[in-house]
């Protein structure tokens, strides 16, 4: 899971409606030392109350984020692999799509340093990335001779209804307004395409155990979603959600290492993994 954090030295701030399902009625669940986080009374988002603006987030997306990237991307890319697996990507999706399509064309926003769009290539997908980080961007492009962008899939042009699948991992949760975004990516899929979305849940075991010390609770984060919330989200948009899992029951350090495994099973089993990963399609005509 991404944590990296860097706060600028001046902010903006606005006060929201809750940016899930735009609720007025919300009350505060969480106060941090940096922030306020507040539950939608409706369809239970917390979310940041008030935010920053979203010209100040991209604030924090610099060389130094290039690095941090970079020094992990392998077991990023190895936590993206394995949750495309739990959604049965690699055994339904993919299959489905080279069956239907030739080379189907997949877009990861907030590719990062390519690395899951590297591997995605050698499967044989059309690959196209978009990455606000321009050091990352030009990283996956120079170095790994991608098609990506350093952009934000907001700016991405002449691109509606044109990819198979769209995946975006630890990415929504740093938005101010994740249902423009959840609809933007409905336009960017062809009829019958997948959104592949990965982002913290706020149901699982640790944000219950630690509340407002839960490591997802930090100013990068705008909306922390529920399973109920992000479903919410998904269905408003016009997507069936097929699958979602989630992963990850307890941090490494935090129990010994004989306990974690079977904590992280049942996590697992019962839907209350740190992480949570879904599959939605868009509906075919």
């Amino acid at each position: 899971m991404k944590t990296f954090s860097k706060n600028p030295q001046e902010k903006v701030y606005r006060r929201v409606d809750c940016p899930v399902c735009g609720r007025t009625e919300s009350r505060v669940h969480w106060n941090i030392e940096a922030c306020t986080f507040s539950r939608c009374r409706r369809c239970g988002a917390l979310f940041q109350n008030p935010q920053p603006q979203t010209e100040e987030l991209h604030l924090r997306y610099d060389e130094a984020y290039f690095h941090y990237e970079r020094e992990n991307e392998e077991d990023y890319f190895e936590l993206a692999r394995k949750g495309l697996e739990d959604v049965d990507f690699f055994t339904q999706v993919e299959p489905e799509l080279f069956e239907s399509r030739k080379e189907p064309r997949i877009l990861d926003v907030g590719c990062a340093t390519g690395r899951l769009l590297e591997y995605m290539k050698g499967r044989g997908w059309r690959e196209k990335g978009v990455e606000v980080c321009v050091p990352s961007a030009e990283y996956a492009r120079k170095r790994r001779g991608l098609d990506v962008l350093a952009q934000s899939v907001e700016s991405l042009d002449g691109a509606e209804a044109t990819f198979s699948v769209v995946h975006a991992a630890h990415l929504i949760e740093h938005l101010n307004d994740p249902r423009a975004f959840v609809q933007r990516m409905y336009r960017l899929l062809k009829p019958g395409g997948y959104l592949i979305l990965t982002t913290p849940n706020s149901d699982g075991l640790q944000a219950r155990l630690f509340a407002a010390s839960w490591r997802s609770a930090i100013p990068d984060h705008m909306v922390l979603f529920s399973k109920k919330s992000l479903a919410h989200l998904l269905v408003s948009a016009g997507f069936r959600v097929e699958k979602l899992k989630t992963w990850g029951g307890m941090a490494q350090g935090i129990v010994h290492p004989i306990i974690k495994r079977p904590i992280d099973g049942a996590a697992k089993r019962f839907g209350w993994g740190d992480v949570m990963i879904v599959r939605a399609r868009k509906a075919s005509p």
